[in-house]
């Protein structure tokens, strides 16, 4: 009879483990990242048993382990999808972005806007496309991206500044010493980038080393500076870090930061603005 006990206690040990690592599983697909006191306090157990648990995922390939949690296999600091390919994720929250963004400009802005590569930054160019200003002053964009110049060249309300340099296959941008060059001789009024992670220990990031000097450079140019940023990216890290918090002067963003992303960009007074 013990020995029955002790066998369906292990049976029930074993189930109970299957469906943890399943409700982990829906975690990580749906939001692409976990961390270990959200899972413990939703899966009702200790922390060290969510440690075990990711632990044993990671090595079944399943996912990947980070300070503090986990990701999606598919979240590590190299990968970059093209633009086509991320054109469409997240496609509501790129639009709500992208109108916050717009508004910050209001009927009566008049100057200069630089706007980074991404698809981010290129929903808000959808909507530049059809700028037209309240005194029929002309808005005057500069651009590293070839599809968003794309978009704007035809509008006579808009004065297209692209810049030059060596244009990447994977996201369209310009980037290399003739686009640092460039960029160290402009002074733009408000600076629109894209990051493909933005967290509270490393700052703002992207996998690519000459896109991230690029955009690094925009943020140095700019009088202000605006990181255009969805919630999945919340949290995340890329290889090369192009920015810290303090730099920034304003995130835009489809969900509110929390723990200790919300609290670093509090202490570095960075505006945060959810679309």
């Amino acid at each position: 009879m013990r020995r029955f006990r002790a066998e369906s206690r292990r049976v029930i040990v074993d189930m109970y483990a299957i469906e943890r690592h399943e409700r982990i599983g829906v975690v990580i697909g749906s939001r692409g990242r976990v961390t270990v006191a959200e899972l413990a306090e939703s899966l009702g157990v200790t922390s060290e048993t969510v440690r075990r648990d990711l632990d044993l995922l990671e090595r079944q390939g399943l996912l990947r382990r980070v300070h503090g949690g986990a990701v999606a296999n598919t979240k590590t600091s190299l990968i970059e999808p093209t633009v086509a390919d991320r054109v469409d994720r997240a496609r509501g929250a790129k639009a709500s972005i992208a109108d916050a963004a717009l508004a910050l400009l209001g009927e009566g802005f008049s100057g200069s806007v630089l706007l980074d590569s991404g698809t981010t930054t290129g929903a808000l160019a959808e909507r530049l496309a059809g700028w037209r200003s309240a005194d029929g002053r002309e808005l005057i964009v500069i651009t590293n991206s070839v599809p968003i110049a794309a978009l704007l060249h035809l509008n006579p309300a808009i004065d297209l500044h692209l810049l030059g340099g060596t244009v990447r296959g994977v996201t369209s941008a310009a980037v290399g010493t003739t686009t640092l060059d460039q960029l160290a001789h402009l002074r733009p009024d408000i600076a629109f980038v894209g990051a493909n992670g933005i967290s509270a220990e490393f700052g703002l990031s992207t996998p690519d080393e000459r896109e991230a000097s690029v955009k690094s450079a925009m943020i140095r140019s700019a009088r202000r500076s605006v990181a255009l940023v969805d919630s999945t990216k919340l949290g995340d890290e890329a290889l090369h870090r192009f920015a810290e918090l303090r730099d920034l002067d304003t995130l835009i963003s489809d969900q509110d930061p929390s723990g200790t992303l919300s609290a670093a960009l509090d202490a570095d007074e960075v505006e945060v603005i959810v679309a």
